[in-house]
Parts: structure tokens; sequence; C-alpha cells
């Protein structure tokens, strides 16, 4: 028997708790001592509680690496094997950060990898699958190169093997691993299962040397700089980068951008070596070696670019700062080149009746006016990718689950056929934002869109002008965000759920909500700080909405401290509050009536309280208009002070006169943790 090793088990999940912070773990003491006197002195009891063993990619929630079975696919009878691609997060990080690599460099990590598996590894006697892209068959291991990461083997009897290729018969794979001296990669075999426990080390080791150099390792990282503790410089990083895109916290367009770059690097790397090697191969000072080494310079420069590219985004903290231009794909595609206009049916299965009802409301010539042209759809996402401008998308009952954004850049409409909590849209993905709108004029009705456990927002307006009609939003994150220079309306509609803000509105803006109820966020309604000079008046319209049950306020205006603020308060301080406030209807609110009076009759303490009640729901009108319309002014005095500092005395008269309301009438406010509005000064 091996001596044991990393044995990773369900005490060791229920155990471990939260790790260190993002690219942080701890350095070993030790920085002179050969691999494997690290290796030992970095070696810690995995089934000790450790408050560095865990993430936050689970533990607690989930079993730990209980070594299963899983049957191989195919027609071949193959035995079962052990299944070891499962593993957690913090299971593979506490393996290569305790037992694999410890404080290794990269050009240490063979020696370090061969002298762990000299310790786990069973020398001979277990069988494995051996998989190649081609063929699998099945393998007895008889000895163990450790410092070559491969296994000798022999064919196991009797012969299994199943190919692509009928002409992979036993004489051929004899011969085939003659050529390769019986030597197989660990990376390519798959362990027999065995239920007496004897070849679980084996199975984990192999899984670990796999991963490591499917997912982790780098063929240019041996030429990297080599001061550092590699475990802290690249492991660590591509380790949390891999569980972030398992888990989904990555956005679908980062994810395939950094394979998209990894790809480039890796080829553009294979060229510069075929280079390097032709030019030390040759001895003459001859023209061609020196554009070969032209050539190797600008390889060089390249790799080096897109390795740096490939660090932002492997970094948790500068992957969402540098790493990624998140719209840069919303390019509109206009009108399609044949000049149609296709109306797009999404239905997963479709009752006769219902598409009897579709026909006659939706697509028949008299209820249209015109020849429609149909496309029918599974899945919603592609719907809407295939839509041109002008297109539009009926989206019939169902529960539909989407992994993707809705990037809608063209002029589209999304029609829900029916209810819209008979029409679910649910996101799957924790890294991307639901909807992404920058057409023109958008239009989304009787739609139910579903968020769980998201890090974006459910719907962003970036540009152009978005009708959101009679839909429910059930968000995780933030809610909907309008931003400069975009334009919502919102009517009919029901918001809840966002940890951020129900609706975020920034400067420059243009927001319609009529009739929605907005309730059950962090905060109703945001409206960004607007007092920059190079920020526009954002455009608002409040009419009929119900905001309520928000766990800070009902609408919350940021903007910075002004001087006027600090005069406010100590004058405030110094009167005290003795007036009633003014609601929206003009009357005024009772703040605190004396309650020996009310016994005197049932009627007047029904009627005050009524007034009470009714004044305390509709106050948040007059209040917000009254703080926003003071805002805008100071915004409008500060303008014209810098127009008076540079000499101008007369201000165009389109620029002083933005106005920032259009209307706020009939809003409710109830039950909002803070009240129905605040400002928050920084």
């Amino acid at each position: 028997m091996a001596e044991p090793g990393p044995e990773l088990s369900e005490s060791a999940a229920a155990a471990a708790a939260r790790p260190q912070g993002e690219g942080q773990a701890p350095l070993p003491a030790v920085s002179g001592a050969g691999p494997q006197e690290r290796a030992e002195e970095a070696k810690p009891d995995l089934l000790q509680e450790d408050d560095d063993s865990c993430s936050d990619y689970g533990s607690r929630d989930k079993p730990g690496t209980a070594l299963g079975r899983t049957v191989p696919d195919g027609n071949v009878l193959f035995p079962d094997i052990f299944h070891t691609d499962h593993l957690l997060f913090y299971e593979r990080f506490k393996a290569y950060q305790d037992y694999i690599l410890a404080d290794c460099k990269a050009s240490e990590v063979k020696e370090f990898t061969a002298e762990y598996l000299e310790k786990v590894l069973e020398p001979s006697g277990w069988q494995a699958v051996w998989r190649t892209n081609v063929f699998e068959v099945l393998v007895e291991v008889v000895d163990v190169e450790y410092l070559a990461l491969k296994a000798v083997v022999q064919l196991s009897e009797p012969f299994l093997c199943e190919s692509r290729d009928s002409t992979f018969t036993l004489e051929c794979m004899q011969e085939l691993l003659e050529l390769k001296e019986r030597q197989i990669p660990l990376q390519e075999l798959w362990v027999v299962y065995d239920e007496s426990g004897e070849f679980d080390q084996t199975a984990l080791a192999i899984e670990h040397v796999r991963f490591f150099y499917q997912c982790i390792w780098r063929t240019w990282d041996e030429e990297e700089e080599d001061d550092f503790d590699y475990f802290v410089r690249c492991v660590e990083p591509r380790l949390r980068l891999h569980y972030d895109i398992l888990e989904h916290r990555v956005p679908s367009g980062l994810v395939a951008d950094y394979q998209n770059l990894l790809s480039q690097c890796e080829e553009l790397y294979r060229k510069f070596l075929n280079v390097r090697n032709s030019i030390s191969s040759s001895d003459s000072d001859s023209e061609v070696e020196n554009v070969s080494m032209v050539e190797g310079l600008k390889l060089y420069e390249k790799i080096e670019h897109l390795k740096q590219k490939l660090k932002l985004i492997e970094n948790p903290l500068l992957r969402y700062v540098f790493g990624y231009q998140k719209y840069s794909g919303l390019q509109a595609k206009g009108l399609r080149p044949t000049g149609t206009k296709i109306t797009h049916v999404v239905s997963s299965t479709m009752m006769a009746s219902l598409l009897q009802s579709l026909i006659r409301d939706k697509l028949c010539p008299e209820s249209c006016g015109e020849e429609l042209e149909i496309q029918f759809h599974s899945d919603p996402l592609a719907a809407v990718n295939a839509c041109y401008e002008g297109d539009t998308v009926i989206i019939c009952p169902g529960h539909y689950v989407v992994d993707g954004v809705f990037c809608i850049a063209d002029s589209v409409e999304l029609e829900g056929y029916g209810l819209p909590d008979d029409i679910v849209i649910e996101k799957r993905g924790k890294g991307d934002n639901f909807v992404d709108c920058t057409g023109a004029n958008i239009r989304i009705s009787s739609l139910k869109l579903v968020q769980h456990d998201a890090v974006e927002g459910i719907l962003n307006v970036h540009h152009g002008k978005t009708t959101l009609e009679n839909c429910v939003l059930q968000c995780e994150t933030t809610g909907i965000t309008v931003r400069t220079s975009a334009e919502l309306l919102m009517k009919n509609s029901d918001l809840y759920g966002a940890k951020g803000a129900g609706v975020e509105i920034y400067p420059g803006s243009t927001c319609t909500l009529l009739d929605n109820g907005i309730h059950h966020c962090k905060e109703g309604i945001l409206i960004k700080n607007f007092l920059d000079e190079h920020y526009d008046i954002p455009k608002i319209t409040m009419v009929n909405n119900m905001i309520h049950n928000n766990e800070g306020y009902g609408v919350v205006l940021v903007r910075p401290t002004m001087p006027s603020d600090v005069k406010d308060a100590s004058v405030e301080r110094t009167k005290g509050t003795t007036q009633p406030t003014q609601s929206g209807d003009g009357t005024a609110c009772v703040e605190g009536f004396r309650q020996e009076e009310l016994p005197e009759c049932v009627t007047d303490e029904l009627e005050l309280y009524e007034q009470a009640e009714i004044s305390e729901q509709t106050e948040g009108n007059y209040e917000i208009a009254n703080e926003l319309g003071a805002t805008s002014a100071k915004k409008s005095q500060m303008h014209k002070k810098r127009l008076s500092e540079l000499g101008i005395t007369e201000a165009d008269d389109n620029l002083m006169s933005q106005e920032m309301f259009v209307s706020i009438v009939g809003n409710q406010f109830k039950w909002n943790g803070k009240g129905s509005f605040g400002t928050f000064l920084f």
C-alpha cells in the first residue's frame, strides 16, 4: 500500500470553513528547502477544522468527496470507474496548496508533482480505462514512471475496446502500445472502481494531475518570472475562475472572450516556439535568420499582450474593472436583406386549440392586416437572436429556462400570448444580465422574468426607448436600470425582490412609470446624482404607482452634500419641526393628535384615522417633487454661476429651462422601512 495522501471526505467538507480572500493564499514560511521538505512541511490534516479550507463555492450545503462510481458511456461493457470530476473548489484548493505544489516555482511543478505521486499512487496492480479522442480500452498498470507522469500498462484480459473505427483490433492496440513503449500519460487513465478503498487515493491523485494540466497549467508558465510562489500567482486565480464559470458567476461574453484569448495565445506560442527552435538550430547569420528573429520578437510581443489580458480576467477584482467591455457586442442588424419582417412564434409544445387561437388572434391576415412570414422556435433566446429590425416575437404559455443574455439591439417586440404568470422566462447563469436593450424602440409585454442567484440586474436600457407593459419581474440584484440618454416607459407591471434598487434612474435619462407595483426591494426607486456639470437632469414621470414594503425608502435621491444642506440642518435643529407636512392633495398630515380627544366621538376617530392614513400614503408625492425640484434649481444656479465665471451673462434658454418632472401624481407609499422619500448625501 502507498502512503496515505489528501483523503478528502465528507467530514472534511462538513468541518471546512471559509478560505482566505481572493488571491491571498498564505505563503509558506520555508523558502530554501527542497521540494520534498517543503511539501511535507506544508501538509496540514484535512480532517481537522480549518478556517481556510473552504470557499464561497460551497461545502456546508453540498456533500464532500465520498468517491462514488460511474458507468462509462458506450456500448462496450467496461467495468465501473471512480467518479472524481465532481470535486469542490476547496478540495482542489487544499490538495494543490498543501499536498502537491506548496510554495514551488513554475519550473519545479513537475518535480513536486512527482514527489506527491510517489507518496499516494499505487505503483501497480490496478486497472484503468485508457481514453483518447479515438478509442477507449481497458488496461492494467504494472508500473509508474513518476517523473514522466506516465504509467506502464498492458492490455487487460479479456480485451475490451470501443472506438470510432473498427480497425482497432487487439493486434493494432498491441502495436500501438509497443510504439509508445507501453507508457501512457496518467491524465488519460480513469481508474476502475474498487469497493475496498485501496485505490481511492490513486484515483484522486490522477484526477488532480489531470485537472491541473487540463485547466490550470499553461505551456508558457515555465518561462514566466520564477521569483514568486506559483500557487499564489497562477493556480489560485485560475482555479477560482474555473469554478466561477462553472457556477455561472462570470458573464457568458467574458467566458467566450477568455476562451478565445487562451486559444489565440496557445496558437501564437506554438508559432513562437517553432521560430525560436529554427533560430537555435541554425549557426549562420543569414538574412533568413534575421527575418526569423524579427518575426519571433513580434510574436513575443503579441503573446505578452494576450497574457496580460488573460491575467486581468483571471484576477477576480480586475476582471470587472478592466477585463471586459460589457456591451460592445450589442450591434444592431437593421432591416433584413430581403426587406421582410418575420413573426417568431415560441412554444415548447402546442395544443391544437392554442394554435387555432393564436392564428385567429395574431397570425391571420385579417387580424394583422397583411400576410405574415412565420418562424417557429422552442427557445425564446434563439428567437430573439434571430430577429431583425421590425420583427415580432410571440411567446406562448410555458416555462422557459434560458442560459444567456437577451441582447436586443433592434426595434423588436416581445409579446406574451396570455397572462404573465403563464409565460415564465427563467434565467440560468449568475454572471449575466437578463435583458440588455439598445434598440430605438423595443416593446416587451405580458411576460414574467425570473432571476435566481444572479449578480447582475434583470433589465438594462442603455440606449433608445424600451416599453415594458403588463410584465412581472422577479429580481435578484438590481431591478431595472435606465442609463444616460435612454428612455423607459413602464406601465401596469409588478417588480419585486431586488437586493438593490427596483428602478435605477441615471442622469440624462427619461423614465415614465405608470400604474406599477414596486415592492420588497432594498430601495424602491433610486435617482442617481445629476448635479455634476456634465450631467443632464433626468425627466421623470410617476403616476398612480404603488411603492410599498421596501427595506429602505420608497424613492431615494443620491447627491453630494451642498453648503446649504449644512445651513438648513442647523436651522432645523434651532427651530424644531412644528409645522405639519403638506400632502400631495394639499391637506396637512396629522403627525401627533392627542389620544385623550379620540373617545369623544367614534366618527371623529375614524375620520381622523382615515385622514392620517391617506396622508401617509400620498405625502411622498409632494415631498419627492419638492426635494427634487429644489435640487434641480440648485443645479440651475450652479450652471449660471459657472457661466458667469466664464464671462457669459446671458445663458442659453434651452440650457436653463431643463425640467426634471412631467408629473408626480397619485402614487401611494406604504410600509417602506425608512419612509416614502430620502436623500443620500455623499
